[in-house]
This record gives C-alpha cells, sequence and structure tokens, in this order.
C-alpha cells in the first residue's frame, strides 16, 4: 500500500516541509479518531486542483464502529462525488453536512477541516460518522468531542501537528484520557485514566489538583505547556508500576488554554522488557560458559600434546585442539549479542591466524580473505567455522610441502560470496595442487573427511576440489534452512 510521502510525490507539487507536516498529522491523528468516534480521512487536491481530491490518508476510531469497511487510501474523487471536500477547500473554512454511504446504503455525517502548513491550505481533513437520532451523549463522550474541536481549530490555524513532535505512534485514548485547564488542574479523567492513577497508587479524587499535588510526581506536563510541545514521559513506581505519560498542549493563537493527557499502563510490558532482558543475559551467560569451556578443553589438548613425542598421536592432538578453538571462536562472538546470529567476517580473522601459526618463519604462508558472508545462524557458523579451518590447516601444511619445489609467495586466499539463499566460499592456494587419484569421496585425511561430513550432512551444501594452478576448494551452503531442518540435519 502506498504511503503518505508516496501518494504526496505522486499527486502534488509540496515541498519537503508540508509533506513532514502531514506525515506528522497521520502519525498522530488515532488520537484525534478516538476523540471524535468517527473515522478520518485527509484530502489533498491532485496538482493544485480544486476539482479532484486524492485520498493520502484514513484512519478508524477504536471508540466506535467504522463507517468505511473500504480502504480508501489512494482514491482520487472529484467534486460531484465529494462536494463538501471541494466546498471545504475553496472557501478555506470549516464545512459540515451530510453525506451518502453507498457501502452501507445509509446516510452519514461528514465536518471538513481545513489543514494549514506555513500559513497556506494543504489539505482537507474529513470526519465522517454515523447519524447519531435520539440518544444524548454521556459526559466522556460530550468531553472527548469538545478536546477534538480544540484541536480541530489548531489543525485549521496550523499549529497542529506540532512542528517537532516525533512521527511515533502515540498512546490511544482508551488506554486512559485526563483534561487539563490552563493552570494545569484536571477537569475531567476518564475512568481507564482513574484506573491507572490507582495502579500508580493515587486513590483520592484528582479533579482540581495538579498531577504533582495528587502525588503523582512528573515533568511532562509542566514541560508541555512551557514548551508548547507534547511531552511524553514514563513514570515508575517501584518494580510493579510503569505508567507512559503524553501531555498535548491545547493552543490557541499560540496561547496554552489547556491541555489532555493520555496516560497509558505499560506495568505488563515492563515486566515482560525485564524477563526478555534476563533472558538474553542468560543466553549470552550459556555462551559465554560454552566459549570458557571450549577454551579450558583446547588448553588441555594442547598441553597433553606437548607431552607426547613428535608423531602421529601429538600431531592428532594438535588437529583437535585447534578444531576446537575455532568453535570457541563462535560463541565467543554469540556471547556479545543476543541473537543466535554472528558476523562471519569477525570470525575468520582467529582463523587465519591459527592457520598461518603452521608456517616456519623461513617460509611463512599469507592468507587473504575477500568479500563478506554476512550475519549467519550459530547452527551454520559453528560447523562452517570448522569446515574454514580445516581448508586453511590443510592448505598450510600439505600445499607448501619442504623439500619440493614451491613459489617463494605462499599465498591461500578465502573468498566469500553471498547470493541471495546461498553462500559460497572458496578457498585457494597456489602450491603443488591435489595428488594423483585423489577423490573427494574417498579421502585419505581425517580433515577431508569430516570437512566433506560437515558440508554434505549437517550444512546440506555441494563441495568440489580440483588442480588449478595449485588446489582449488568450492564449497557452497544453503542459508534458507528452516530451524527444523537444521536440528534434523
Amino acid at each position: 500500500m502506498a504511503t503518505v510521502t508516496d501518494l504526496l510525490g505522486e499527486h502534488t507539487d509540496y515541498d519537503d516541509a508540508v509533506v513532514a507536516h502531514l506525515r506528522r498529522l497521520v502519525a498522530m491523528w488515532g488520537t484525534l479518531s478516538d476523540l471524535c468516534f468517527a473515522d478520518l480521512l485527509l484530502f489533498v487536491p491532485v496538482r493544485a486542483s480544486t476539482e479532484r481530491f486524492v485520498v493520502v490518508g484514513q484512519v478508524r476510531p477504536t471508540t466506535n464502529r467504522t463507517l468505511h469497511l473500504d480502504d480508501l487510501v489512494g482514491r482520487i474523487v472529484g467534486e460531484q462525488e465529494r462536494p463538501l471536500v471541494a466546498r471545504g477547500w475553496q472557501l478555506g473554512a470549516v464545512v459540515d453536512g451530510e453525506i451518502d454511504i453507498s457501502s452501507r446504503n445509509e446516510r452519514a455525517r461528514m465536518v471538513c477541516i481545513p489543514v494549514r502548513c506555513c500559513g497556506r491550505l494543504v489539505a482537507v481533513l474529513t470526519r465522517e460518522s454515523a447519524l447519531s437520532v435520539g440518544r444524548r451523549p454521556g459526559e466522556l463522550e460530550r468531553t472527548y468531542v469538545e478536546v477534538f474541536d480544540r484541536l480541530a481549530r489548531m489543525i485549521s490555524n496550523g499549529e497542529l501537528p506540532f512542528p517537532l513532535d516525533e512521527e511515533g505512534e502515540a498512546p490511544r485514548v482508551g488506554d486512559g484520557v485526563m483534561v487539563l485547564d490552563a493552570a494545569a488542574r484536571v477537569e475531567f479523567a476518564s475512568p481507564n485514566a482513574v484506573n491507572a492513577l490507582h495502579r500508580m497508587g493515587l486513590y483520592n479524587s484528582i479533579e482540581g489538583l495538579r498531577l504533582e499535588e495528587a502525588g503523582l510526581h512528573q515533568t511532562a506536563i509542566a514541560a508541555a505547556f512551557a514548551g508548547r510541545q507534547p511531552v511524553t514521559e514514563e513514570v515508575v513506581r517501584g518494580p510493579d508500576a510503569a505508567l507512559v505519560v503524553r501531555c498535548v498542549p491545547l493552543l490557541d493563537h499560540g496561547s496554552v488554554t489547556g491541555g489532555f493527557v493520555l496516560l497509558q499502563d505499560v506495568t505488563e510490558l515492563r515486566r515482560r522488557d525485564l524477563l526478555l532482558l534476563s533472558k538474553d543475559a542468560a543466553i549470552r551467560e550459556v555462551h559465554h560458559r560454552v566459549k570458557n569451556n571450549l577454551q579450558t578443553i583446547s588448553s588441555l589438548l594442547r598441553l597433553q600434546a606437548r607431552r607426547l613425542p613428535d608423531g602421529a598421536g601429538r600431531h592428532a592432538l594438535e588437529e583437535s585442539e585447534r578444531r576446537v578453538r575455532s568453535i570457541a571462536v563462535v560463541h565467543e562472538i554469540l556471547s556479545r549479542d543476543t541473537a543466535d546470529q554472528v558476523h562471519f567476517n569477525e570470525i575468520l580473522p582467529a582463523l587465519v591466524r591459527m592457520a598461518e601459526d603452521l608456517g616456519s618463519p623461513e617460509a611463512p604462508v599469507e592468507i587473504a580473505t575477500k568479500g563478506d558472508a554476512g550475519n549467519l545462524r550459530a547452527a551454520i557458523a559453528t560447523p562452517l567455522a570448522v569446515v574454514v579451518t580445516e581448508l586453511l590447516q590443510n592448505a598450510a601444511e600439505h600445499a607448501f610441502p619442504a623439500g619440493r619445489a614451491s613459489p617463494a609467495e605462499r599465498r591461500v586466499e578465502v573468498a566469500l560470496r553471498r547470493a541471495g539463499a546461498e553462500l559460497s566460499v572458496t578457498v585457494a592456494d597456489n602450491g603443488i595442487g591435489l595428488p594423483g587419484g585423489f577423490s573427494l569421496e574417498r579421502p585419505t585425511s581425517l580433515g577431508l573427511s569430516i570437512v566433506n561430513s560437515l558440508v554434505t550432512t549437517q550444512l546440506g551444501g555441494r563441495i568440489s576440489m580440483r588442480s588449478e594452478g595449485g588446489t582449488i576448494v568450492e564449497l557452497t551452503v544453503p542459508l534458507d534452512l528452516v530451524d527444523d531442518d537444521l536440528e534434523n540435519l
């Protein structure tokens, strides 16, 4: 669905200031719709026309049934279809009357409110509601509509929306409303507002009092009245009560004549936030402990290897120690964040250092990396780290054997390329290449057996090896496996 910005750019020549003004209006008008118990539509003229208008916004109330079941955003209407809108635009004044709602086969009341920005008329806001017959509105409904009328005058004067107001979604009226006079004393409090204040420990009547006089210490109201801008503040009473207080000043040509306060009880939300924080901390702690345990195992394997004489046993322990260390690197990065993802390029430097350590000072092996693998889930990053470690160590140990002709510059390159739902990894060296008769299906080393098994079985990918100016290993790993697939591999 097209946004307000998209529709304004397509159908008008409005500058950035007007676009931002209308965008802010749409961001906060859920409150307006609740206050007037009616649907709101925002019309702008198509290329400054006085006969054709496009609907750039639509909002339905949470305090009443909606009048329009269809989505009208993006619809272009003419003067004959919406004569009151055209008249309100031509006069630049509030116009009201009755219209036919064809989808409901009934009549409805429409109030057209001019929207001004920087002293110019830029849109028409319509309030559309079913006709009420034979029913007297109660105090709450009368108060809400009176507040809406004051806000509508601010819209017509260009004082609403406020120029510095954030575009985030405000609390809805159903959460609780208070109306203040020019001295910031409470004139009216809705039942939900009273309930919210009770949870904050205020049980006495608050009408005629300022909130601080009643015992609720907050600064939102004073700041909103002083700055003539809406102010939102969260008030916390111990661990069991949290309240969002949003005060909107009511203006009349720049003078504060009162205010209305939206109250939202966020106690349960904050409780859940705390639980999530506790859970996130626990996840990080688990990864941290796993990393520490893996490092301990790595140290034990390294100590045991040092006690053995040079030979196959010592070499096997050293290889196992490096595999464990590569897995520990993944958990070290996971312990820094709560997400079950790691940026694989953060892992590569540690894997490269382990492989470069296998070279001798007289004939060092240089390993370069290029490309970006992006963020990978831990279920993919962990086995992939082991695979890359094995391939780098295999190249460092076997591509440049002592006593055989080898290039002066011994290079290994790791290339990463992410395309859609696949990750391609290429490990290439300029060494002696593969031995004759080599087959990846019948590898002669444990390391290549581990690589083949991890890629094809656990990661569900493909791997190939060939000789071409050295050895080139190419593997492709799918990244779109769902969690259940990863668990069943």
